[in-house]
């Protein structure tokens, strides 16, 4: 896994979208262009501290596909969807393992690493090349390139 890079299309939309969730009271988490089978998707996910429901999901839209079809910058056909980041947010950015520090996350490796594929435990620090979590009162390093996703986690109980 390596830190996120916005491409051309996402960071332009990034940039088109913002004064839009601004003014909502919305952050953007993450934006996404990408194909899937025969169709392309453009993925905006936004963030409110309050939460984000379905009414939030549609005033966002609105006015983002106003813009969108307005400018057209992007030359394809693409499916828009604007949803929630979820509690158990994909942490893919810089700045989503900055503002993650201290919380609970749950991380995969693509191959085990020490006899373990999966841990659960508080993102403690990270760098370029790796987190740091905490475990049952241990410290794991893990190594960026080895791992397949990072995401919040939340316990649940019933």
């Amino acid at each position: 896994m390596k830190l996120k890079k916005f491409g051309t299309t996402e960071f332009a939309i990034y940039n088109d979208v913002k004064p839009i969730a601004d003014n909502l009271g919305f952050s953007i988490w993450d934006v996404c262009f990408e194909k899937e089978g025969a169709c392309w998707y453009l993925r905006i996910f936004i963030d409110h501290e309050d939460g984000i429901d379905i009414e939030d999901c549609e005033r966002m839209t609105r006015p983002v596909n106003e813009l969108l079809d307005a400018k057209d910058p992007i030359p394809q056909n693409y499916i828009l969807e604007v949803g929630s980041a979820g509690l158990e947010r994909e942490l893919n950015q810089d700045w989503h393992f900055k503002a993650s520090i201290g919380m609970l996350i749950r991380v995969r490796a693509i191959r085990p690493i020490n006899g373990e594929k999966e841990w659960i435990g508080t993102l403690v620090d990270f760098d370029n090349s790796k987190l740091t979590i905490e475990q049952d009162g241990n410290t794991i390093g893990l190594p960026f390139e080895e791992l397949a996703f990072v995401k919040r986690y939340e316990e649940f109980s019933f």
